[in-house]
């Protein structure tokens, strides 16, 4: 374990040995320094940890917590790992490539492995909730792992997701983006849970493909319809459901480090502070 002190903040690097991924896990952990457990605080979780340790994450969280403009958090980096493409994905289905097969062994590797190593390393701490966030694939992965596991999970952070995630392949002239997208699909067939909270973002520069000539990218239209059937269960566009778009985002780390902050003081704001 390599421990740094940056800005206020506490950042831990640990190697975890996951035997349901069989590979070791690069996870860094961001607390505020101090911290003695004497209330509860925010764990969350992130996909593709060394693109959040790529943008600073230390200096920006340090910085809101400072300025107490958002509540104690203890945040996760899972470092992803050469198996990206199959351990992030859906549980219930791979896509119409075979991409994800390895996604529930990545959810028996968050659930079984490393939440109990967290809740272990930091015994002194109380969680009063956990939330989980990620970037392109591990967006998807984060949310469909937040939706599968909602006893566990309260917010999730959707950046730049790859909602568009299906079981057939556009190009096949049987395509239909009502019944071929698996997220809409599973969505689609859920129940509303009013203890959960969904933050979308998503760059118009993203990408450039716009499959049904709406003038509309792909990635928005994706992002869009996933909110469009999460109001049709019940979910409301406001503290319940966030939208970010950004016009001049693109499906780089750059726009991500951008719109974390607005993630982070949607999520946890310091109410004490207005």
């Amino acid at each position: 374990m390599q421990t740094e002190v940056s800005t206020g903040i506490i950042v831990e690097t640990v190697e975890l040995p996951s035997e349901a991924l069989q590979r070791t896990v690069t996870i860094n952990c961001y607390g505020p320094a101090g911290n003695a457990g004497d209330s509860p605080l925010g764990l969350l979780l992130f996909n593709d940890g060394q693109d959040v340790e790529a943008m600073g994450f230390d200096k920006m969280i340090g910085y809101l917590l400072q300025t107490e403009t958002i509540t104690p958090l203890l945040c996760v980096g899972i470092h992803s790992g050469e198996d990206r493409l199959d351990e992030y994905g859906m549980i219930s289905s791979p896509d119409f490539k075979g991409r994800g097969s390895k996604a529930p062994q990545y959810r028996q590797f968050i659930l079984e492995e490393l939440l109990p190593y967290i809740h272990s390393r930091y015994s002194n701490l109380v969680f009063n909730e956990i939330a989980f966030a990620g970037f392109s694939l591990g967006g998807l992965s984060a949310l469909d792992l937040v939706w599968n596991n909602q006893d566990v999970f309260s917010k999730v952070g959707v950046f730049s997701g790859s909602l568009w995630w299906r079981s057939k392949d556009r190009k096949d002239k049987d395509f239909n983006e009502a019944t071929h997208r698996l997220m809409h699909n599973q969505i689609r067939q859920g129940q509303y849970n009013p203890n959960l909270k969904f933050f979308f973002q998503a760059g118009e520069l993203d990408e450039t493909e716009d499959r049904n000539g709406n003038n509309v990218i792909d990635s928005i239209d994706d992002t869009i319809d996933v909110m469009r059937e999460l109001l049709a269960k019940g979910w409301l566009e406001g503290k319940a459901m966030r939208y970010l778009q950004l016009p001049d985002g693109k499906h780089d780390i750059r726009s991500w480090a951008k719109a974390l902050p607005v993630f982070l003081k949607w999520g946890w704001r310091n109410k004490s502070k207005g």
